[in-house]
């Protein structure tokens, strides 16, 4: 079986290798990892990973190691939020 790509509050914290739910609220306040998909109560298992590969400093956002997709995103991201 596949594991799940949705996770409960729970389910993520201990992904993450929280013990407690404070401490997943705590990463979560601090931005180490993303809050939930829009609408749900479910955290995305890839957007986990990618979060913590970002604090981890394995991947980063500069411009040289995102692809053209991943840049056009970033940049109409910045000017959606600056509106």
């Amino acid at each position: 079986m596949t594991e799940k790509r949705c996770l409960t509050k729970e389910e993520a914290a201990a992904y993450c290798g929280c013990n407690t739910l404070a401490a997943f609220d705590s990463w979560l306040q601090k931005g180490l990892v993303p809050k939930a998909i829009p609408g749900t109560n479910r955290w995305d298992r890839k957007a986990i990973d990618a979060a913590l590969d970002r604090a981890s400093g394995l991947v980063t956002d500069s411009p040289a190691e995102l692809t053209p997709y991943q840049r056009w995103k970033a940049e109409n991201a910045r000017k959606t939020e600056a509106a």
